[in-house]
């Protein structure tokens, strides 16, 4: 018999069901959310950036559309591990990064990085993955941006991305 209607979806969620893991930028933030979203979430920091251009080379394919590659530091590999795990854990995602170019590359950043661009995995295996953002960290900020998730603005991401191969480019001629 299905259970659902007889216990609360909170306590169902709790105990039987994988956590959403929220990832935001600073641990900081993700202490002080953390105390607001409960034990139905889990809240973890990326630290900021989590990949960059390669530091000994140019990690631009001018032939190639200016074609960026990135990689994940050495000092990050370890924090990047820990994050796929928790991932893959999840039940969802819920990238929280600024609302800015830089907080959207980070949230574009940890998809691909962590496996969640549905559009690179089998349909079957995708897991749901959320962008929010909020102005302040207050408890009905935080619920009013769960109330509204939206996509990783891939505008925003692409002009990062120029600003981040301009200084790259202005730097080894």
């Amino acid at each position: 018999s299905d259970r659902s209607d007889t216990y609360p979806f909170s306590i169902l969620n709790s105990q039987f069901m994988s956590k959403t893991l929220v990832i935001v930028e600073s641990p900081t933030k993700a202490k002080k959310i953390g105390g607001f979203l409960g034990s139905a979430f889990s809240v973890k920091s990326s630290y900021g950036h989590i990949r960059d251009l390669p530091k000994k080379e140019i990690g631009i394919d001018v032939a190639h559309d200016f074609r960026p590659t990135y990689v994940v530091p050495p000092e990050d590999q370890a924090h990047v591990a820990d994050l796929q795990a928790s991932a893959a854990e999840a039940s969802e995602v819920i990238l929280a990064t600024d609302e800015d170019r830089e907080g959207e590359a980070i949230a574009w950043h940890l998809a691909e990085a962590l496996g969640l661009d549905s559009a690179k995995r089998e349909a079957a295996s995708a897991k749901p993955v959320k962008r929010i953002v909020f102005h302040e960290i207050t408890k009905s900020a935080i619920e009013k941006a769960l109330a509204h998730p939206r996509t990783i603005d891939m505008k925003l991401v692409a002009a990062q991305q120029a600003r981040w191969r301009q200084l790259r480019l202005r730097h080894v001629q």
